[in-house]
């Protein structure tokens, strides 16, 4: 079954309305998000919706082996990404990279 929603935490709203973070880092879980699918998108913290993405790609992305290119993406530095994923998902090393593009508000 194809996920039909997507959750971030709030502190990744503005970064992801102004199209200055293009990509999520999720876990086993969530790598079932299909190329071409558009998923409603909501904040983890209460649920608010405030935007559609259409998913461009999911691929599998090892922890160690994240650059700087990755943390562009996410609209900060290489550092500050390892120490997120750290906190989210702790010990981790199989990720998976889905890249997506707002669609509307």
């Amino acid at each position: 079954m194809t996920p039909t929603t997507m959750t971030f935490f709030e502190r990744f709203e503005v970064d992801i309305l102004s199209g200055q973070k293009t990509i999520t880092l999720r876990d086993e879980a969530e790598k079932h998000y299909v190329p071409g699918s558009v998923v409603t998108v909501s904040t983890f913290e209460d649920g608010r919706e405030f935007c559609r993405l259409k998913i461009l790609s999911v691929e599998p992305v090892l922890f160690d082996a994240l650059t700087d290119y990755h943390a562009e993406q996410e609209n900060m530095t290489l550092d500050e990404l390892r120490e997120v994923i750290q906190g989210i998902y702790p010990g981790i090393q199989q990720l998976y990279l889905i890249s997506y593009q707002r669609v509307d508000t």
